[in-house]
C-alpha cells in the first residue's frame, strides 16, 4: 500500500475495513494494512489506545510494573506505545503482518498468533491482572461470543477493558455486545465498574456516519469504553466472599 495517504483517501480505506465482514477477508487486509496502519488512524485523530489505557490506569491499584497486562488484538501495539510504566505486556492477534510491527516495537514480552472467536486465547485460565480489547469489537472482527474467553484468562478481582465504535454501521453490534456483557454481570461473573461514552472518537470516514451516534456536526463519530471487574468463583455462585484481588491490582 502506498505511504503518504491524503485524508479522503484514509477516510475510504478505513471505511472499507469496517465494511470487511468476512473474518479470512478482513485478516488479509489487515496484513496489508499494517505497514502504514499506524500513520493512517493517527490521520484520523484515533483516540481508543490512549483512552482506553488512561481508564484502565486509573482503575489500577499498586505497582503498575508488576501488573500482567495481556493486549487482545493488539494490532501494531498502539495500546502498548500508551501504556507507560507498564512492564509486563502481552499480546495476541489474528494478523501476522499486524504481530510483526507490535513485534519491532520491542514493548510486549510474548506476542502470539490468535484468532479470538476461531480459538481460544493461548493462556491458562485466571493469568491476568487485566485484559484490554481495543478496536476490534465490531462486525467481522471479534464476535461477541468470544468475550468469556476474555474473562476466562483474568484473575478473580482482575480487570477487562474493552472499546467499541457508537457511529450508525456498528449500532447493531454494540446493542448485541451490551446484551452479552449484561448476561455475564447478571450471571454474577463480573461487575460493571464504568461504560464512558466517548464523542470525539475518530473522524468519521463519511458523511452518512455524521448523524446519529457522532459527537456533532464536527465530523468525528463516538465510541464508548466499558471496565468490568472479574469476580471471585464464590461471589459469582452467590457464596462467601472469594479472595481478595492480586497484587498489582
Amino acid at each position: 500500500m502506498a505511504e503518504g495517504r491524503s485524508l479522503p483517501e484514509v477516510r475510504a480505506l478505513v471505511g472499507a475495513s469496517h465494511g470487511i465482514t468476512d473474518l479470512a477477508h478482513k485478516l488479509h487486509f489487515y496484513d496489508q494494512w499494517a505497514p502504514n496502519y499506524d500513520q493512517d488512524v493517527a490521520a484520523l485523530q484515533y483516540r481508543a489506545p490512549r483512552l482506553a489505557v488512561d481508564c484502565l490506569t486509573q482503575a489500577l491499584l499498586g505497582p503498575h510494573h508488576a501488573a500482567l497486562i495481556l493486549d487482545v488484538a493488539c494490532g501494531t501495539g498502539l495500546v502498548a506505545a500508551e501504556a507507560q510504566g507498564f512492564r509486563q505486556l502481552h499480546g495476541v492477534d489474528g494478523s501476522p503482518g499486524m504481530l510483526d510491527q507490535a513485534q519491532a516495537r520491542g514493548l510486549y514480552q510474548c506476542l502470539s498468533l490468535c484468532t479470538l472467536g476461531q480459538e481460544p486465547l493461548p493462556s491458562a485460565e485466571g493469568t491476568f491482572d487485566a485484559v484490554l480489547m481495543v478496536g476490534a469489537l465490531s462486525d467481522g472482527q471479534v464476535p461477541c461470543s468470544a468475550i468469556p474467553e476474555l474473562l476466562r484468562v483474568t484473575k478473580p478481582g482482575g480487570l477487562v477493558c474493552l472499546t467499541t465504535r457508537t457511529n450508525p454501521s456498528n449500532l447493531r453490534y454494540k446493542e448485541a455486545l451490551e446484551a452479552t456483557l449484561d448476561g455475564l454481570e447478571q450471571a454474577g461473573a463480573w461487575k460493571r465498574l464504568e461504560a464512558r461514552t466517548v464523542d470525539r472518537w475518530e473522524l468519521a470516514t463519511s458523511e452518512l456516519e455524521v448523524g446519529p451516534g457522532t459527537s456533532d456536526s464536527d465530523g468525528f463519530i463516538s465510541g464508548i469504553i466499558y471496565l468490568y471487574q472479574k469476580q471471585a468463583a464464590a461471589q459469582a455462585e452467590g457464596g462467601r466472599p472469594g479472595p481478595q484481588p492480586p497484587a498489582g491490582l
